[in-house]
């Protein structure tokens, strides 16, 4: 995995002066906190990144790009502050969200179940759509079950801790979701990172690891880059190893392959090869959750051993009838499949063909762009929100300062003058912004207080 860079995607050279700069002008280092009598919000983890960047983003004039009141149904288009804009900031890769025959059978499963189960489903909250969609799930992977939780976050997080234990090892690539490294770190086995993408690394970790069991997991689709691993060769190395492998389908289900429906059609291969399908119900599915799909006998146990099923309300019921429906628009139109397709190479190439780096999206639906520093990210950001282009930035420290970049969800709504007018502003707006000097001085004086 990547190592974080250096601050704001400076040069070793270039940081040692700026931290000089500070260091002169008095900017205190960061001292080891007191323990406090109350909880002070200063001395969490991660506080002083997060201050040093809102800091030196104030000093620069960047607004915060985050936690936006989007108004009405977010699709191809949002309306923030009143205002119309392109949208590339959501999951909804079908055009789903707010599609009648969706928003209808929410309604219908509100109608006849109410707003919530009420219970853990163990205890009382089991209901027939539950199981409808489970069963829709399972069929997408040709496996014998499927179980439903309420978030994709927390299914990832509660399976995987509760799949291993000490004496096991999880191998995850270098690039995977918070969501699996939280729940390697919760099962309490040993966790080891793989370079990304690497087949041949994965497999010489677990041999090199003793332990009772292997599990090696991989996402389908990385949300973050946009490209894809090769599937049958991890398949290959989780079968030599004699591990249990697991793979993360939340943006490849409705995206990957002619019928999306994820990555192992998309590399061709038989779904059972894969011992545990993970997927979100929150992208191409338009509602709110997470799944799983295997064997049988692997989803009874999991329903029993799970904290985040058995300890938690089942999934409210128009959440689990949005998500039928989208399954069941997603098996009768594969046309929707097709245009986004076309749209995320559109768009692609457009931004290629304009000299940016887009990293190695393969352009199935999700389009990086790599500035290389948080600053000209969040520069970008602003610009093109400015232009009417809503395309928040990925900033240090959720990424190593060197990985800063915009992320753009291309959807089938988006229309083709749309998506050439947005990427003509993009490469615009990118090429005045890489041209401007960065202050350093000024910027360490205004950290320097």
């Amino acid at each position: 995995m990547a190592r974080r860079g250096d601050l704001f995607g400076l040069s070793a050279e270039a940081k040692a002066r700026l931290l000089a700069q500070l260091s002169a002008s008095g900017f205190p280092a960061r001292p080891e906190p007191p323990v406090p009598e109350r909880l002070d919000p200063a001395a969490l983890d991660g506080a002083h990144d997060i201050d040093t960047v809102a800091a030196a983003a104030e000093h620069l004039g960047i607004a915060d790009p985050f936690f936006r009141v989007h108004d009405g149904i977010a699709g191809a288009e949002v309306v923030i502050d009143d205002k119309r804009y392109s949208n590339f900031s959501s999951y909804d890769y079908l055009g789903l969200n707010g599609d009648p025959r969706v928003v209808a059978a929410a309604k219908a499963a509100i109608d006849r179940y109410g707003t919530t189960v009420s219970a853990s489903r163990m205890v009382s909250g089991e209901r027939p759509i539950h199981r409808e969609l489970e069963r829709a799930l399972a069929r997408i992977y040709q496996a014998e079950d499927a179980m439903a939780l309420v978030g994709g976050h927390a299914t990832n997080v509660s399976v995987i801790g509760a799949l291993l234990g000490s004496g096991d090892v999880v191998a995850h690539d270098g690039f995977a979701h918070n969501s699996i490294i939280e729940g390697a770190r919760l099962s309490g086995a040993r966790r080891v990172a793989f370079a990304h993408n690497d087949a041949e690394a994965a497999g010489k970790m677990l041999g090199e690891t003793r332990a009772r069991r292997r599990l090696l997991v991989i996402e389908g689709h990385y949300s973050m880059d946009g490209d894809v691993p090769d599937l049958a060769r991890f398949v290959a190395v989780a079968r030599r190893h004699r591990a249990w492998l697991m793979v993360d389908d939340a943006h490849a289900l409705g995206v990957l392959g002619a019928r999306g429906l994820g990555s192992a059609e998309h590399a061709g291969i038989d779904p059972g090869e894969v011992d545990i399908w993970m997927g979100t119900l929150s992208k191409s599915l338009v509602s709110c959750g997470g799944y799983i799909a295997g064997r049988s006998g692997l989803i009874g146990r999991l329903k029993r051993l799970v904290p985040g099923f058995v300890f938690s309300a089942g999934m409210a019921p128009a959440a689990a009838a949005a998500a039928l429906a989208a399954v069941e628009i997603l098996a009768a139109e594969p046309e929707r499949v097709a245009r986004l397709r076309r749209n995320a190479a559109l768009f692609l190439g457009s931004l290629r063909d304009g000299g940016l780096d887009t990293g190695t999206s393969i352009g199935a639906a999700i389009v990086s762009l790599m500035t290389g520093s948080s600053i000209r990210a969040g520069k970008l950001a602003a610009a093109l929100f400015d232009r009417g282009i809503n395309a928040p930035p990925i900033l240090y420290p959720a990424v190593p300062e060197r990985a800063a970049r915009l992320r753009f969800f291309v959807t089938a709504a988006h229309r083709e003058a749309q998506l050439r007018e947005a990427a003509r502003i993009v490469i615009e707006e990118s090429r005045r912004i890489a041209a401007e000097p960065i202050d350093i001085a000024g910027l360490a004086r205004s950290l320097g207080g």
